[in-house]
């Protein structure tokens, strides 16, 4: 999958999203960080121009934020530790322009422009990481236990939940909580298979519990660790 493009705009570091689904560029600006969606064509000079255009409403947007502080227990600083896969890498910052990030000789490594929005910018990025690995890594899982469950999905979504890791849809859908991919793989296994599962068995009747079991034996290990854990998974 493509990794993101940051542009720098005046005062700010904007990152674009190039994609065939738009013939128009709309930017977004969340939390004080700027993203734009672009055509795939279209030129960084092009890009730069509108957002040179917007920046007077973009620096309004990003001023309704000025105190926005990060509410974990994450600092954005290097040598701190986030899990991918249920293993720990440490954080390398440098200082410059925003990039994105780099899993390099063990180490999620970013650079990023020193100021206010600096923690604000590296969470962004390392948020934008592990969504794109969950979608690699649960593609890879859907294709492999589809056929074991017996079962055909009718695409997957990676998505922000609240409080659950999976659903499905009727249509046969399966969406995920891309934060899964912090957990061990085995658990995140257990996630896909338990969705899939619910494509035959709609419910969390004993039927369906021993549809699990029989794909995944040791699912209940899973199952606890996501309930002991799974509030710990944070970027």
């Amino acid at each position: 999958m493509k990794q993101p493009e940051y542009v720098q705009g005046n005062g700010f570091v904007a990152q674009v999203n190039r994609t065939d689904r738009c013939k128009t560029a709309t930017i977004k600006v969340e939390a004080g960080v700027v993203a734009v969606v672009v055509p795939r064509t279209l030129t960084e000079e092009r890009i730069k121009k509108l957002l040179d255009d917007k920046k007077l409403w973009i620096q309004q947007k990003i001023a309704l934020h000025p105190q926005v502080k990060v509410t974990t227990e994450k600092q954005y600083v290097s040598g701190e530790a986030f899990s991918y896969l249920g293993r720990n890498y440490r954080l390398k910052v440098t200082e410059g322009e925003l990039s994105p990030i780099k899993l390099v000789q063990g180490r999620l490594t970013i650079s990023a422009p020193k100021g206010e929005s600096e923690c604000k910018l590296i969470k962004y990025a390392l948020t934008s990481w592990f969504r794109r690995r969950a979608e690699l890594k649960l593609r890879e899982k859907i294709i492999r236990y589809s056929p074991i469950v017996g079962v055909e999905t009718n695409g997957y979504k990676v998505k922000d939940f609240q409080s659950r890791w999976g659903s499905c849809t009727p249509r046969g859908r399966v969406d995920f909580n891309w934060k899964i991919i912090m957990a061990p793989n085995r658990v995140v296994d257990y996630v896909v298979v338990h969705e899939l599962c619910h494509l035959k068995q709609h419910d969390h009747s004993p039927q369906f519990w021993k549809l699990v079991e029989s794909i995944m034996p040791d699912y209940l290990e899973s199952k606890e660790w996501l309930r002991v854990n799974g509030a710990s998974l944070m970027v």
